[in-house]
């Protein structure tokens, strides 16, 4: 049920004598200011309190910044990250009070159907972007670069960079790997004056390497490379890193070698944080194996 706004600012002045169709066919000749015009104004057809209410005033004091991040992460505080797709979504976690909104390209398989992230284009991450930004006032909002944008050079990962802040709305950027050129890239993103999150672990833009959605850091010499790559991270400027399908152990030495908080996924308890999908969490198929269901809103 969707509920109305209405306040009458003058009892006295009855609704039932607006309804004759006498009275409003005199109403072109009312003054603005008489009650009739003033009672119209407090009449509202615009939903309150629903996400049918259409995009609400941003408010940047009330946005979670890298100030905040730092801070809980400092008080070894939990972080929450969940990743959306769309407005409705976006009012949700606002609503929750999440600390940071994840705009991922696996969009590309939960919304569009593709088996992977690789088919999604930049102007389909915008358009997602942009929806989700309207419906969000709280967290923290982070755009995924799709593949094929940011590789070729670090003048065209910072132009990406750039579109998904000034187009998609969105407050920083998330990038995947740690090859030197990447390192590169996020380094020139962040001297550029823009906020980067890492990834690294399972990387689902580079499964063609991987072999397949596979988890990551199961020998010594790959648990070495997790967190080293994290490090270096670290040192290119990201105020983040996520570790997604590592061993508990392996996120546990990446989170304590690190001075910026890990967001794990699937990558066990002793991250500084945890980030899953907005449609796991609410019980819709595809169920990801590490997320437990919170609430059931479908059968």
């Amino acid at each position: 049920m969707i509920h109305y706004k209405f306040n009458n600012p003058n009892p006295t002045f009855p609704l039932k004598k607006m309804t004759t169709l006498a009275f409003l066919s005199k109403a072109k000749t009312l003054k603005p200011n008489s009650n009739f015009f003033t009672l119209l104004r407090c009449m509202s057809n615009v939903p309150e309190n629903t996400v049918y209410g259409g995009p609400k005033n941003q408010n940047p004091n009330q946005r979670v910044t890298l100030t905040h991040l730092r801070q809980k992460h400092r008080k070894a505080q939990p972080i929450t990250v969940v990743t959306a797709y769309d407005y409705p979504s976006a009012v949700h976690l606002d609503t929750a009070g999440i600390d940071v909104c994840l705009v991922g390209d696996s969009a590309s398989m939960v919304v569009h159907g593709h088996d992977t992230t690789l088919p999604i284009s930049l102007d389909e991450m915008l358009v997602h972007c942009r929806a989700v930004a309207r419906g969000s006032q709280r967290p923290l909002l982070v755009g995924d670069l799709p593949f094929g944008t940011y590789e070729s050079s670090t003048s065209q990962a910072v132009d990406t960079a750039v579109r998904v802040l000034k187009e998609g709305g969105m407050d920083a950027i998330k990038l995947e790997g740690g090859s030197p050129s990447r390192i590169t890239a996020a380094k020139a993103i962040v001297e550029a004056g823009i906020a980067v999150m890492g990834h690294v672990g399972l990387t689902p833009q580079a499964i063609s390497v991987l072999g397949g959605f596979r988890p990551q850091g199961k020998n010594v010499a790959s648990a070495v490379k997790v967190v080293e790559t994290a490090m270096a991270l670290q040192e290119a400027g990201c105020f983040s890193v996520v570790l997604e399908c590592v061993p508990p152990p392996v996120a546990a030495a990446a989170t304590s070698a690190l001075r910026i908080p890990t967001i794990g996924i699937g990558a066990g308890p002793f991250c500084s944080g945890q980030q899953c999908d907005r449609r796991p969490l609410t019980g819709n198929k595809g169920l990801s194996w590490y997320l437990k269901t919170v609430v059931q809103l479908h059968t």
